[in-house]
This record gives C-alpha cells, sequence and structure tokens, in this order.
C-alpha cells in the first residue's frame, strides 16, 4: 500500500479504498516536483565563495549560488530561481542583523531579502532602472538597517527592513567600498580614491561630496571572520548538484543526462575548466576524472583539460566514454581516464600548425562502437577511433573554403539513414554538410543556398542540426530555422525550407517560422514537436505539424534560469526537458513522451495516482501509443473528457466535459490506437 494511501486512510472514506482495491487499480505516485508543467533547477553549490552567519544558520554563496546549513539540526537547504529566489547568479550576499535579512544581490542588480524563515522578498528597481550608467554591484556594507551597495556608478541605499530603496547616489564613478564612521560616510573609487559626506547632507547631491582630510585606517576593513571561522566546516558538507554550471553541450542516451561545458568563451576571452558531468536517473550526478594532470602520460602541459566540447557514450558498453575538445580526445573507462590521446600518440593533429592545440569539437558513437570525431582546420577532417582501438583518417576536399579548410565543425550526428550530418558554425564560411560515412563521401552539402521562394540565403551561420520524426533534416541558424525535406536529401544544391506559419487574420498572409531568431539549440520531442533555444530569447515550443507556437519561455515569465540556451536535451521516457543555459541548469517537465509501439496495461500507467485531495495540477497518462485516440469514462461508463496522446502522453485536468472537477471515485483511461485497436490501459483513483 503506498505511503500516501496510508495518509489518507485515517481521514477519508474507506468505501473509496475499497473501491480502488476491487478494480486492482495500478497505483503510481510520481516524485514531488516531477508533475507535468513543474520546473527544477540543478544547480551547482561547488565551490564557497562567502559565508555569513545568521543565528543558528550559515547562508553560504558557492559557485553563485545560494544554500544554508543549520547547526543546531545540520540540515541544508538550497536556493535557486525554481526554489523560492527571484533570479541566478548572485555576486554578493551579506546578513543585515537590525533587520534579520539577508540581502542577496545578483549579476543583474537585482536583489532578494530572505529571513530566517526562509521568506523572500524582491525589491527589482535597480534591476528595472532604465539608465546608462552600469549598474554592477561590487560589494554591500551593514549599517543599522541599511544596506549600501558599491556600484560602477556611485552608491544604492537600501532600507532592508522596509525591503525598499531609499536612496541612490549616482556619482558617475566606480565605488569598490563604503563604510561608516560616526555621522561621517566614505567611498573608494577603483582607483583608490576615497570621497566622504555627512549622513545628515542631501547625498544625492553630488557637491556634497568631497575630499577628505583624515580617512580612518580601518574604515574600508572587511570582517572575514564568518568564513575564518567555518570554511572548514563549509568544505565538508554536501548540498548536491553538479560540480559546474557549465552546460553548453548535453545528451540524453541509456537512462542519463551527459553534460560537458563546451569552450572558449570568445565573448569573456577566457577558457571553461573540462568537465563532464552526469546525471542518472536517480538524480545523482557522477563527475568523470578531471584530476589527473601530470599523473598519466600525455597530460603534463597546460593545455590538458579545458574548453571540452563534446561527449558521447560506447553504445557497446555504456562504461566507455569519449569526450573531445580543445586540446585533445578524453578516453574515460567507469569514470577514470584511461587514455589522453593527443600530438604524441595518436594520428591527431595541431590546429593552425600549433604543437598542442588541437580543434576537435565533436564526436558520436556509431551503432557499431566506433567513434567519429571531426577535427577543424585540417585537411583529414574525418577521424574514426574504432571499436578496436584502431585511428584511421578520411579526406574529404570539399570541407575547404578556399585554400583554408574548416574552421568550426560542429554538432556531428547520425540521422536514421546513417547518414552523418555536421554544421561549420563560423562568421567566414556559413556551411553544413551530410556525410555517408559507409562510403566516405558527402552526400550534400551546402553554403550559400535559396529558400522554397528564391529568397538566397548567403550571411546564416548554422549552429546546429537535427532529424525530425519524419526524417527531415533541421538546421537552426542565426537568422532562424530552415528544413531540408526528407525527400531532397540526396539532391546537391536543392533550396531548403522555410516553414510558412498563415496569420489567419483574413488577410491570406504567412509568416516564416522564426524568422530572424538568432537559434542556438534545437531537440525533437516524443510527439514529435519541436524545442528551439535560442541566443536571447529564450525557448520556443512549436508543434508537430510546425503551426503553432505551444510555448514561450524566458527568464521573465518562467523560472528559465537564462534567455540564452546553450543547449537542450530531452528524457523522452518522462518528457523531462533539459535546458543548458549560461547560468548553469533547469529542467521542464513535459506533457510529450516517447510513443509505445504497442499499449499494454504493464506499460501504461498515469500519476499522480491516486490524486489526493488538494491537488489541482494536471494528470499525466504515459505509456501511450502514437497518435492514440484517449478517452476518460466514470465507473459507470460515462465520457468524462477526451482528446489525443502527444507522443506517447496525454495529459487530464481532472474536470469533466463542462469545467467542473470530477467527483471521488474510479476513472478508467480507454484507448485507442490509429489502426483502431481499443481497450482500457490504465484506471485512475480520485479522492476528493
Amino acid at each position: 500500500m503506498s505511503k500516501v494511501l496510508k495518509q489518507y486512510l485515517s481521514k477519508y472514506n474507506w468505501i473509496v479504498l475499497v473501491i480502488l482495491f476491487s478494480v486492482h487499480c495500478s497505483l503510481f505516485i510520481l516524485p514531488a516536483g516531477a508533475q507535468t508543467g513543474s520546473w527544477r533547477a540543478y544547480m551547482s553549490y561547488y565551490e564557497p565563495q562567502q559565508i555569513v552567519k545568521a543565528n543558528n544558520k550559515l547562508f553560504v554563496r558557492a559557485s553563485n549560488d545560494l544554500y544554508n546549513y543549520n547547526m543546531s539540526d545540520h540540515s541544508i537547504t538550497t536556493y535557486d530561481k525554481v526554489n523560492m529566489l527571484n533570479d541566478t547568479y548572485i555576486t554578493n550576499i551579506a546578513w543585515n542583523a537590525s533587520a534579520k535579512r539577508l540581502i542577496v544581490v545578483y549579476q543583474n542588480s537585482n536583489i532578494d531579502l530572505i529571513d530566517l524563515n526562509d521568506n523572500v522578498t524582491n525589491i527589482s528597481a535597480l534591476y528595472t532602472k532604465s539608465m546608462t550608467q552600469d549598474k554592477t554591484v561590487n560589494n554591500i556594507y551593514i549599517n543599522e538597517q541599511y544596506a549600501y551597495l558599491a556600484t560602477n556608478f556611485g552608491v544604492v541605499k537600501v532600507n532592508v527592513q522596509r525591503a525598499e530603496i531609499s536612496e541612490s547616489y549616482i556619482l558617475d564613478q566606480k565605488i569598490n567600498a563604503v563604510g561608516i564612521s560616526g555621522n561621517q560616510i566614505f567611498i573608494r573609487n577603483n582607483s583608490g580614491n576615497v570621497l566622504a559626506g555627512q549622513l545628515t547632507d542631501n547625498l544625492i547631491d553630488p557637491h556634497n561630496w568631497s575630499t577628505p582630510a583624515n580617512v580612518p585606517s580601518d574604515i574600508f576593513n572587511s570582517d572575514n571572520s564568518d568564513w575564518t571561522e567555518n570554511i572548514e566546516l563549509v568544505k565538508s558538507l554536501q548540498p548536491g548538484g553538479p560540480k559546474h554550471n557549465h552546460f553548453g553541450f548535453m545528451r540524453f542516451k541509456y537512462n542519463n543526462l551527459y553534460t560537458c561545458g563546451t569552450g572558449y568563451e570568445a565573448t569573456n576571452e577566457r577558457s571553461l575548466p573540462g568537465t563532464v558531468q552526469i546525471l542518472d536517473n536517480q538524480n545523482n550526478w557522477q563527475f568523470l576524472q578531471d584530476d589527473f594532470k601530470g599523473s598519466i602520460e600525455g597530460t603534463e602541459g597546460l593545455w590538458n583539460f579545458i574548453d571540452v566540447m563534446s561527449v558521447d557514450v560506447d553504445p557497446l558498453d555504456h562504461k566507455h566514454i569519449i569526450a573531445v575538445g580543445r586540446t585533445g580526445v578524453f578516453e574515460y573507462y567507469d569514470g577514470y581516464l584511461k587514455t589522453f590521446h593527443n600530438l604524441q600518440n595518436s594520428p591527431l593533429l595541431g590546429a593552425f600548425d600549433s604543437n598542442r592545440y588541437i580543434l576537435t569539437e565533436t564526436i558520436t558513437f556509431d551503432d557499431e562502437g566506433n567513434a567519429w570525431m571531426l577535427q577543424s582546420m585540417l585537411k583529414n577532417a574525418f577521424t574514426e577511433y574504432t571499436k578496436d582501438g584502431e585511428w584511421k583518417e578520411y579526406y574529404l576536399d570539399e570541407l575547404k573554403n578556399g585554400n583554408n579548410y574548416l574552421a568550426a565543425m560542429k554538432h556531428l550526428m547520425i540521422d536514421s539513414r546513417n547518414i552523418m550530418w555536421f554544421v561549420n558554425d563560423h562568421h567566414e564560411y556559413d556551411s553544413f554538410y551530410g556525410y555517408d560515412y559507409k562510403k566516405n563521401q558527402l552526400v550534400n552539402w551546402m553554403a550559400t543556398f535559396k529558400n522554397q521562394d528564391g529568397t538566397t540565403i548567403s550571411d546564416y551561420r548554422p549552429h546546429c542540426i537535427i532529424e525530425d520524426l519524419e526524417g527531415n533534416i533541421w538546421i537552426g541558424t542565426k537568422v532562424g530555422p530552415f528544413m531540408l525535406d526528407k525527400e531532397n536529401i540526396y539532391t546537391k544544391g536543392t533550396y531548403l525550407t522555410q516553414v510558412k506559419v498563415p496569420r489567419n487574420d483574413g488577410s491570406n498572409y504567412a509568416d516564416y517560422l522564426l524568422s530572424g531568431v538568432n537559434i542556438s539549440c534545437m531537440a525533437i520531442d516524443g510527439g514529435g514537436r519541436k524545442w528551439f533555444g535560442t541566443n536571447g530569447s529564450g525557448v520556443y515550443l512549436i508543434s508537430a505539424d510546425n503551426m503553432t507556437q505551444l510555448e514561450y519561455f524566458t527568464m521573465d515569465n518562467s523560472p528559465l534560469l537564462s534567455d540564452n540556451i546553450e543547449s537542450i536535451a530531452i528524457n523522452n521516457e518522462t518528457g523531462e526537458v533539459f535546458f543548458g543555459t549560461d547560468k548553469g541548469l533547469c529542467s521542464y517537465m513535459s506533457d510529450a513522451t516517447e510513443a509505445s509501439i504497442e499499449m499494454v496495461k504493464d506499460n501504461v500507467y498515469a500519476y499522480p495516482n491516486p490524486v489526493v485531495p488538494g491537488y489541482d495540477g494536471l494528470i499525466t497518462i504515459v505509456g501511450l501509443s502514437l497518435d492514440a485516440d484517449v478517452k476518460i469514462l466514470s465507473a459507470s461508463g460515462q465520457l468524462v473528457a477526451q482528446g489525443r496522446s502527444n507522443g506517447g502522453s496525454f495529459t487530464w485536468n481532472g474536470c469533466d466535459r463542462s469545467g467542473r472537477r470530477v467527483a471521488s471515485g474510479i476513472y478508467m483511461v480507454a484507448a485507442a490506437t490509429s489502426e483502431g485497436k481499443k481497450g482500457t490501459v490504465c484506471k485512475i483513483a480520485v479522492i476528493k
């Protein structure tokens, strides 16, 4: 008997329970937070950055996220945008003892206040304020009920007790420290110069700030006692989550989410630490070995484990994993580095004639267990590492732009026809390719092309490529998505389709699907729907027929961590859609799963089941066949609700056809396949 049923035995009618068991209803309770339409964040709390003590709690800013440790009961509470917070990427925290609130400042200058009961109050005035100055907050100084924020334009005075901004002192200077002594406030800019003013003066007026004759020697000293006294304790804590918030590349295979951080950030001119992180179906994280520098042959160089771009799993042995990047090929077995393949021990060559810079940005295994990789800037672009451990190189003169070889070949994938597809994500030569690896020949490639209306598309920069459930190839570009129809796969130089979506406003006009939107990544769910991640515009969900925008998520209208989406992966068994953003990983529980070939009672179930009092969310039935006709029937056979499955899923809101919540009882789920085979596939118990 389920725990939920036990919980309600003493409170609700025994008759309902007798009915439940008399019809042999299959009961399934989904873990909390996994209901259709729910969100989840997978934040890193690995690297401590600040420790603030508040009564019996330690608030810890770690990896730009937040958790607290209760020193009395030793419990840990993590915070994220899905769970309590209003934003992500925390840069500063401070405890205000007078107001009994923690002030949390984000990278974008948004502010949250958290009390000891985890009540959160948002102050968005600085974040939403339209101003030309840089609003970055560099430091927090606490005085009485106030928090003084040192910013890149001056100082912001926050009344923490009243949860409001009291004043802003716009001085057009980058202030990095604030201090108060008596009735005088001191500030220091990034050049080390100090200004002072009287707290009783109108400090909004810049003329009331001046260079002081004397500056107290300790006025800008920070109290680091909370850190010093508690850092060893904090190092021993295990709040969970991934090791890094870098998820530039992801793929979901064999019930696990495989991720890596991807490589060099051109905008920030920095490399990212090498990281391969795996999330299993129990929500546990595994981190592949990354501490081997110098301990394994070939790993002595400074470039040994940074900028890992892609990872894949051997279909013949899931313990065998290979990751590739800018410095070589890392072959793992059972979580540990087996071999670091580099210039000294493999046919891999250095890009730009470098003796250590290896530009291998994408990898995929074929069904036979051979690993295929692409090396940019080289003639032998295709490299095969066979299941027997042999290296083979394949030469394709078509992978050239004049005398230069392609510089950024990415997103290698094998379609249902065993054709390998990839893009050249580089501003100097936009192009994408289809390669028959069994015949070592390109079957299709395009640089400049035309759409179905004859419009020439030249400057489009492709970022990603994928196959939909119908066999069409989609290319995500900086100017929107394009489709190569399955009928034209082997036709070189054919046009690409820009899907036209009718306006349905009586004008007889249509618009190209997501035209002008910078598509960074794509995924196809079990219902054939397209998930489009973007650079700066969030996530779009488009229907399987491409005609309807079903969802549009941004960081402002949803718990999405950022509008910059770097990767998308889907667990088509549960419907969970993972979004790798530049601020970390989050997910959305969608209403589409992979369709079953055959509907049998052992594989079809509903959740939550039973539906307990107070639950008003969606009830999801999974394990259905594609496009199944679903009916919800009462015990007497009356039709309550009906519709068609999304892939292998169907959702019911618990209401009848008149929109009223149904009464307690047993409800049958009857389904018919597209071939007309009918039957009751499961039952749902509703307790009111």
